[in-house]
């Protein structure tokens, strides 16, 4: 069985191209031709059945009603569609909205709707994804970003973030980081898609490429090549890949301005150094007006002062970018803590001021472990 969510339109098309050959090949003038029309009607089927699922997310083959029975019979015995349950969903007072799912293997992972701004979101969490409401008011919001994660756990070790603390026990598939967002994509009409959620994306390089073609497939989720970012704590020879192969968006999780301090937090430093990072940030292919995303996480007393704001303006001089300033969010255990609000404004006024592009993160869902550097397995949690 293989699951339809780890699936490119063109792989469906493949499996799909035995159906009805026999029916074609005796219509066809000659096995050219009959080829021919074997792909046509393959990719045909292969589209109609993307559309059903992704943009009209029907979840029964026998509902698809503009296949054929032996179609949707085939589907049936070949295609499982892929529904992780939702083990907790939670609501902070801003509109942040977190789900735990549930993996095949019992381990979990964490999925948040981020809005952009704070409004109750009317989701029943007694009904089933299928039959519950969408976000209420999609006309007031202009964005509704789906935090997605790529891995169970982390392997980075960055010291400020829970998944990092967590570990890695291993890399979502293609299914299961596609799940995340069509789940999510039935209740809210999700307008970006970051994978900021638990994990190192390009640690898990393949898979992450492949889900991302699946999100821009026009026929598919349909989700602008500007909308879906993919952050990354430094992995230098898989930030080049990535730039190959796909046009996605780039963030990076910078947070230090020397190798000593980013080295004590960001362990990735001892291998791919701020230098190296900036070179391949340099190269990055960037189509027009396209910038890339600096993510850099304010440690009160240890990233914030102006020294820092000064090497920043150094280090990212001539890339076309923008900052992120994030002001820590404390978490039980963490020896680092949130800057005050004047380090933080004075910070982005030296950027600024230096004609950057320098916005400062609000934290949302903090109080529900949904903010930035605070997502991690349920069963992992409640085991310590």
């Amino acid at each position: 069985m293989i699951y339809f969510q780890s699936l490119t339109q063109s792989e469906l098309a493949d499996l799909l191209r035995p159906i009805g050959r026999a029916k074609i090949e005796r219509q066809a003038v000659s096995p050219e031709d009959a080829e021919k029309k074997i792909a046509q009607r393959a990719r045909y089927r292969a589209k109609q059945i993307f559309h059903w699922v992704y943009q009209r997310f029907t979840f029964d083959w026998d509902l698809m009603t503009d296949l054929s029975k032996e179609l949707r019979e085939w589907l049936k015995v070949n295609i499982e569609l892929y529904r992780p349950p939702v083990l907790e969903r939670r609501q902070a007072d801003d509109g942040t909205v977190k789900f735990v799912w549930e993996l095949t293997d019992s381990k979990t992972v964490e999925s948040v709707i981020i809005p952009v701004a704070a409004r109750e979101l009317e989701l029943d969490s007694e009904t089933q994804p299928e039959t519950q409401p969408r976000f209420q008011g999609d006309a007031e919001w202009s964005r509704l970003t789906a935090c997605i994660s790529s891995q169970v756990g982390c392997a980075m070790g960055c010291k400020f973030c829970l998944t990092g603390i967590q570990g890695l026990d291993r890399n979502l598939e293609v299914h299961e980081i596609i799940a995340q967002v069509l789940e999510m994509r039935v209740l809210a009409p999700l307008t970006n898609i970051v994978f900021m959620g638990m994990g190192e994306p390009l640690h898990n390089l393949e898979n992450v490429i492949k889900a991302s073609q699946i999100l821009l497939d026009q026929d598919g989720l349909n989700f602008s090549k500007r909308k879906v970012t993919v952050s990354t704590s430094g992995l230098v020879p898989a930030i080049e890949e990535l730039g190959r192969r796909i046009d996605i968006s780039l963030a990076i999780s910078l947070n230090a301005t020397t190798d000593e301090q980013r080295t004590e937090i960001m362990p990735v430093n001892k291998k791919w150094n701020i230098e190296a990072l900036m070179a391949a940030c340099r190269k990055f292919p960037l189509g027009s007006h396209r910038r890339i995303t600096f993510e850099y996480v304010l440690l009160g007393g240890f990233n914030d002062s102006l020294e820092d704001a000064a090497r920043l303006t150094d280090w990212i001089r001539g890339i076309p970018c923008k900052i992120n300033l994030i002001p820590f969010n404390e978490h039980e255990g963490s020896v680092y803590r949130q800057p005050s609000e004047q380090r933080v404004t004075a910070f982005q006024k030296y950027l600024v001021d230096h004609g950057l592009t320098a916005l400062i993160r609000v934290s949302r869902g903090a109080e529900i472990l949904a903010a930035c550097g605070q997502l991690r397995s349920l069963l992992k949690l409640q085991s310590v």
